[in-house]
């Protein structure tokens, strides 16, 4: 029996190779280079057996389809984004730097789809509780019906998840997700590649819509690998100089909307308020 040849692959950007290097080719990170165990072995054969699948349903491009429903957070800018709110059953991937205020703008958010009806659970891997309750304190939404968790243990959050049936989980962040059937460091490609794909899964099968958050590369891609952000329906980013107070939010794929809507935040005391006239603000700096 052939022996399967081992696959090595970078922790800054996901390409593979059949050999260790000390330097990754496509991106040049040093160092990076891991060997990791596929997530499933092939199919010994090319034919999937003698055994049937059923015959699909199939459809005229006439047909017409209901609109998805979406909920409205009342943020404006966030909604428009979205393509008009929320839609059940659907993935999006946040990214943004590392203290740009993706926790303040989900936290904020979060609060904002509760109050509008909403079951959710924010579950952070990167803060401990007190940490989240001090920024939500901060924001004047301790009393917003969010349910809070730490943990980064994937199996306990899917449990957890299937037992409370939120309309809404926010994951923040996902390089922070440990699946335990995966032999690899949380962070690696392999455990993002695995924790996105599980919590995707999840939100089709229940119902329920998933946020995960995610940090970017010095060269502004999200970290991990790039399947991740095709496994999502939309693909947000949040943007912005650290010592300036405007924020973008960004939108760059969005199954349910359009994928060049931007909306602007200004980062205050009080947390994120909308700028609903950005280019009033910009001409008012120039004169």
């Amino acid at each position: 029996m052939a022996k399967s040849s081992a696959t090595f692959v970078c922790q800054s950007c996901g390409s593979t190779t059949t050999k260790w290097s000390g330097r990754c080719d496509a991106c040049g990170e040093w160092n990076s280079i891991v060997e990791e165990v596929p997530l499933a072995a092939g199919p010994a054969t090319k034919t999937l057996g003698a055994s049937k699948g059923r015959s699909l349903p199939l459809s005229d491009l006439s047909g017409h389809e209901a609109p998805p429903p979406r909920t409205t957070s009342k943020l404006d800018e966030l909604d428009r984004v979205l393509g008009g709110g929320l839609v059940p059953a659907s993935a999006l991937l946040v990214g943004g730097d590392p203290g740009i205020g993706k926790s303040t703008l989900l936290l904020q958010a979060a609060a904002a789809f509760a109050n509008a009806g909403l079951k959710v659970i924010y579950i952070s891997g990167e803060e401990a509780s007190a940490q989240v309750r001090m920024r939500a304190a901060r924001l004047g939404l301790r009393d917003a019906p969010v349910k809070l968790a730490t943990e980064t243990n994937l199996r306990d959050i899917l449990t957890t998840l299937e037992t409370e049936k939120p309309d809404l989980a926010i994951i923040d962040s996902i390089q922070t997700m440990w699946a335990d059937n995966v032999a690899s460091a949380p962070g690696s490609v392999s455990q993002v590649r695995a924790s996105a794909h599980e919590l995707t899964s999840f939100a089709k099968r229940r119902g329920t819509s998933v946020i995960l958050v995610g940090h970017v590369t010095k060269d502004g891609q999200i970290a991990g690998p790039r399947v991740v952000e095709h496994m999502v329906d939309t693909v947000l980013y949040f943007e912005g100089e650290r010592g300036h107070q405007f924020r973008i939010l960004r939108a760059v794929k969005n199954r349910f909307g359009p994928a060049d809507e931007i909306g602007v935040f200004e980062m205050t005391g009080g947390g994120l308020a909308e700028v609903a006239n950005p280019s009033a603000l910009f001409l008012s700096e120039r004169g």
